[in-house]
């Protein structure tokens, strides 16, 4: 059986990257809306969102509307297939068949 993905298996993780992975490839989501979506605080989402950016699983762009900032996550290729991957996994485990 393939193992879980220990970067995308923390709960909070694992939220933005489903939320991510609800969205067409190319669709990113601003931090506030993750903040709804996740109910995180700045500060951890912050650090959870940069986790998984070191491993590229998302990428971050950051923008200013007038003078406003905008922080925009995006899942990559790379982050949408290790989703894929660790959903698997867990479909395999709640069958109760070996990969």
């Amino acid at each position: 059986m393939a193992e879980l993905d220990d970067i995308i298996h923390q709960p909070l993780r694992l939220k933005i990257m489903a939320a991510l992975n609800a969205l067409p490839a190319t669709a990113g989501l601003e931090f506030s809306r993750l903040k709804k979506l996740t109910g995180a605080t700045d500060g951890n989402r912050g650090a959870h969102i940069e986790t998984l950016a070191k491993a590229s699983y998302v990428s971050v762009e950051k923008a200013f509307i007038g003078k406003k900032p905008q922080t925009t996550v995006t899942a990559t290729a790379a982050g949408r297939g290790a989703f894929a991957r660790h959903v698997a996994t867990l479909q395999e485990i709640i069958a109760g068949r070996p990969n």
